[in-house]
């Protein structure tokens, strides 16, 4: 089996699209696209077809682009089963009990919600790529806009179960200002301070910093690192549940 080939498409200010394309039977995905526009002139670009459109979540900067690109292509909409009535135009709903079959694939679909409350990632297994949205980015995680911090952790928690070279795309470019913010609760960890120092070139030269791995994630991403005794120092919990460690990293972040 030929591995993926997946395309960035940057959309808005700060928004990550992905084309996913299957050269051998020739279906073409596109993940949460926020408009029509870019996502067309790439598949343009590279003379693909678009067949499926897939949604971790509801937000209209991930499903913005759904209705336009139907209409033009005929691409049917994949989206979170339970949150049915608020993905534009959903034709297919999955969830970790309805898995989504693509081609010759099984594309794992992991329950992740917080950030929304039917927040969903889709994993391809054999590829080493998660596409998971809103609730982990690179060394980020989303806001708790629909669910608590237990919820999340336990979302996260079920990320950190995959393989350290799983690949992971995620929905924004907010890589260094979430760099920024964790060498301010683990200032001690060296890998984050080598990572951080990456960063500030990559997107000093305007490129971007996604795909990341869930290996580097684990050991920079202060959202996945509850149990860092230098966190539960800096934080004054070194006593405190592994929840309520992320939930006080959560509150700084939302006000740094």
């Amino acid at each position: 089996m030929a591995m993926l080939e997946i395309v960035l498409v940057p959309c808005l200010s700060d928004n990550y699209a992905y084309l996913v394309h299957d050269r051998e039977t020739g279906l073409c995905a596109v993940v949460d696209p926020s408009e029509e526009a870019p996502v067309s002139a790439a598949l343009q670009k590279h003379g693909w077809t678009l067949t499926h459109i897939l949604n971790t979540h509801h937000h209209w900067d991930h499903t913005g682009g759904n209705a336009a690109l139907k209409e033009k292509t005929g691409a049917k909409v994949v989206g979170p089963g339970n949150d049915r009535e608020r993905i534009p135009a959903i034709d297919i709903g999955v969830s970790e009990a309805a898995p989504f079959v693509w081609g010759t694939r099984k594309v794992r679909v992991l329950e992740i919600p917080a950030h929304t409350k039917s927040h969903i990632a889709f994993v391809f297994d054999e590829d080493k790529a998660a596409f998971t949205g809103d609730t982990l980015f690179a060394m980020g995680c989303g806001r708790l806009f629909e669910g608590t911090p237990a919820m999340m952790w336990q979302s996260l928690s079920k990320l950190m179960t995959l393989p350290d070279d799983m690949r992971i795309y995620c929905g924004h470019e907010y890589t260094l200002s979430n760099a920024r913010f964790a060498v301010t609760v683990e200032p001690g960890n060296k890998a984050l301070q080598a990572r951080l120092k990456d960063v500030e070139t990559t997107r000093a030269k305007g490129e971007p910093t996604i795909p990341s791995n869930m290996g580097i994630e684990k050991q920079t991403n202060p959202f996945l690192r509850a149990n860092s005794p230098e966190i539960r120092k800096v934080l004054g919990l070194e006593d405190a549940s592994d929840t309520d460690v992320f939930a006080e990293v959560r509150h700084r972040k939302d006000n740094f």
